[in-house]
């Protein structure tokens, strides 16, 4: 009887390492990546994002000279679409990334939305404020794009 419960234990054993070494082997094969499709699709985004945000130094100019009409027209131009590639870039991004992608655009869109209401309250300390907080968001933001889409 001993003997047999020997085998029976030898056997349970053997089954629980052969069963650990198929589930270590399934989770190194499915290691997240982003597809090349993907990558496409970022890299598209990735390029008008940082067109918006190479127009910094123009909204900059805008906000020191309380210039509150131009300043809404770039925000409500050609920065107007950051918040849709950003969903489609964060939709993208590993798994692991995406919370943090989701923080950091939401925080650059409410930025948006603080400068473009302190432009149309016409109030000066507000924008110059909401303005640090829009160029804190692009900067942020540009650290969650893979090097890959930016070359």
């Amino acid at each position: 009887m001993l003997s047999a419960l020997r085998r029976l234990a030898s056997f349970c054993l053997c089954a629980c390492l052969c069963l650990s070494l198929v589930a270590c082997g399934d989770a190194a094969k499915s290691a997240p990546t982003i597809t090349p499709d993907e990558m496409a699709v970022i890299r598209r985004n990735a390029t008008e994002f940082k067109a918006a945000q190479e127009r910094l130094p123009e909204l900059a100019k805008l906000v020191n000279a309380r210039d509150w009409t131009f300043t809404r027209n770039l925000i409500h131009g050609p920065m107007q679409e950051v918040g849709r590639g950003m969903l489609y870039i964060n939709q993208r991004l590993l798994p692991g990334d995406r919370a943090e992608a989701n923080k950091l655009a939401t925080s650059l869109k409410e930025g948006l939305a603080d400068l473009d209401e302190a432009a149309r309250l016409q109030d000066g300390a507000r924008l110059q404020k909401a303005y640090v907080e829009v160029a804190t968001g692009f900067a942020n933001y540009a650290r969650m794009i893979p090097e890959q889409a930016l070359s």
